[in-house]
């Protein structure tokens, strides 16, 4: 079975040596950058900003409170139908009416500082977003649909072990313009935005057909703007992208996963990995907070009120941490009565990761274990192997090229022993 979920593998063969979890990682760091502050000033940017947004920005900008849903519509159409980022084309506003919104508003995405295209076919951008920040966004093509998965921090607030992104110090939140901009600039790359005067667009299967949130960053610590980008995502009138072709994933931000349901509906995936609180709390230190009963008895609620299929458990396989056949039987019993599929994900080592992947078997039989008591139980597909693309290695290369290897076990809160 195809998942949803994109899946690019490691490349750096850099040997690991053994899960001796001799540390615990806080929850969430308390060591923070120094951010570069954004501008302040300036003209405010209509990429990003709600239907509800929009409309108050051009009747504050001299718009007639008459006209303003009809320019609203317009100009949507033209940011997010035919990917425009220049008023003086948008040919069915007037002349005055274009130079007013020059006057007032920005039209900005972020920049593709470097672009990586893996042999399979799959791409890794560097993006560099307002403050000098970067990013990293990877677009996965499948036989059956193109996934783009896409960071919603620079940094992660989380320090989940075995995840390399947690080794880089949350910078901030990124905007609800920076996020759908992401989108907006893989689908620049694939030349896919139609072009004006040529009906509706539909030109056949999508290239950039879902959305994962599932890069640099927890979305749920940035709910507001990744909720506003989502909705822009699935406004029909634009991008157009349905909410079952968006995925969330969480590591387990408890308060916030009703409100997913509710405010935006899309699917939901779980960073799970474990299936103790003792080992759960070494790889996903946030369990700490929210341990698995309380996750769980959350996640029970959710299909009902987002209206979706099945919730996804996200579980990378780590060697002798978590991939005994008791792991598998207990997952199992976990996840009874939750609509549910499992990803088992190999895992993606990085320069000085303190786990090793779980053999090949091992993978194997814990699948079927789970496959035998009635759950779907993909195993990812390794993608983009060639460009160190994979879930949980996604890093700004700049911070990744800065650090040592000691630096980086020191502060994924584990030892890798000698």
């Amino acid at each position: 079975m195809v998942s949803n979920s994109p899946e690019i593998a490691y490349i750096a063969r850099i040997p690991a040596t053994g899960p001796i979890m001799t540390a615990s990682a806080p929850i969430t760091q308390d060591v923070h950058t120094i951010p570069r502050k954004l501008p302040e000033g300036g003209k405010p940017n209509l990429i990003g900003l709600t239907r509800d947004q929009m409309h108050a920005a051009l009747i504050a900008a001299g718009t007639p409170e008459k006209q303003a849903k009809m320019r609203v519509n317009q100009v949507w159409q033209w940011l997010y139908h035919w990917g425009c980022r220049d008023f003086s084309v948008m040919t069915n506003l007037a002349k005055d009416y274009r130079a007013l919104l020059q006057a007032n508003f920005t039209l900005e995405i972020p920049e593709v500082v470097s672009k990586q295209v893996s042999a399979d076919g799959t791409r890794k951008y560097l993006v560099r977003i307002q403050g000098g920040h970067e990013v990293e966004t990877v677009y996965i093509p499948e036989e059956d649909r193109g996934t783009l998965c896409i960071s919603s921090q620079v940094g992660c607030t989380l320090t989940c072990s075995f995840c390399h992104t947690g080794t880089q110090k949350l910078v901030r939140n990124l905007t609800a313009a920076e996020i759908v901009g992401q989108v907006m600039l893989a689908r620049d790359d694939l030349g896919e935005w139609p072009a004006p005067g040529t009906g509706s667009g539909d030109n056949g299967p999508r290239m950039l057909s879902n959305v994962v949130l599932m890069g640099m960053g927890e979305p749920l610590y940035n709910f507001d703007n990744v909720r506003d980008a989502m909705k822009i995502v699935m406004d029909g009138e634009g991008i157009a992208l349905s909410r079952r072709r968006i995925t969330l994933s969480t590591s387990g931000v408890v308060p916030e996963i009703a409100k997913t349901a509710e405010e935006i509906g899309c699917l939901l995936a779980i960073s799970f990995h474990a299936t103790t609180d003792e080992v759960r709390d070494k790889l996903v230190p946030i369990n700490k907070r929210w341990n698995i009963e309380t996750l769980l008895n959350t996640l029970r609620d959710y299909p009902r009120l987002s209206n979706s299929e099945r919730i996804t458990f996200e579980y990378v396989m780590l060697k002798d941490v978590n991939d005994s056949d008791a792991d598998a039987r207990r997952l199992v019993r976990l996840i009874a009565g939750i609509p549910a599929k499992i990803n088992l994900i190999p895992f993606n080592e990085w320069p000085g990761a303190p786990y090793q992947r779980s053999d090949w078997s091992r993978i194997e039989k814990f699948a079927d274990i789970i496959y035998k008591a009635g759950y779907a139980s993909p195993i990812r597909t390794p993608r983009g192997e060639d460009i160190m693309a994979a879930c949980g290695q996604l890093k700004s290369a700049t911070e990744r090229a800065r650090k040592s290897r000691a630096q980086i076990e020191a502060e994924a809160g584990v030892s890798s022993g000698s």
